[in-house]
């Protein structure tokens, strides 16, 4: 049931985020940062796409994904529609990697420590959702904010 669960839930929230980006009228609003924003939503799309595909697919998945965290953070004007190609590709890794998981794996010992202490990797994985949905969030208000 949980994955289940867990497969709905980031699903419905990575399609979102994709809505959000498809939302903004002006689309180098997207990169825009100002006063106390310093990050902009396609840098956050492209932190949480590195996020999830790294702790998803390269860890579960085996998908061979290797991050560039600093790039998520330092590239500018990526078009629209290739952070959509990147948050639909992230949504059907993450769907196959929940698809071939049992209950049981979500009991292990997630494969790598993250934070001080060791955790399960049905833990982890709703962290990543937390994660995920915090950025979401701010994604929302910079484009209410900035889109202008």
């Amino acid at each position: 049931m949980i994955i289940e669960s867990l497969r709905s839930l980031y699903n419905r929230d990575l399609n979102k985020l994709k809505t959000e980006i498809e939302s903004y009228r002006n689309e180098s609003s997207i990169w825009k940062t100002d006063k106390n924003i310093a990050n902009s939503a396609g840098n956050l799309c492209l932190h949480l796409v590195g996020n999830l595909n790294t702790y998803f697919g390269t860890e579960l998945g085996n998908t061979g994904y290797i991050r560039n965290r600093e790039l998520e953070f330092s590239l500018k004007d990526v078009p629209r529609t290739e952070l959509i190609e990147k948050v639909v590709a992230t949504i059907s890794m993450i769907d196959d990697v929940l698809s071939r998981l049992t209950p049981e794996d979500l009991e292990k010992e997630y494969p790598l420590v993250i934070f001080e202490d060791k955790m399960t990797t049905g833990y982890f994985l709703i962290h990543l959702i937390t994660h995920l949905d915090y950025h979401l969030g701010q994604i929302n208000y910079h484009r209410r904010l900035l889109d202008i």
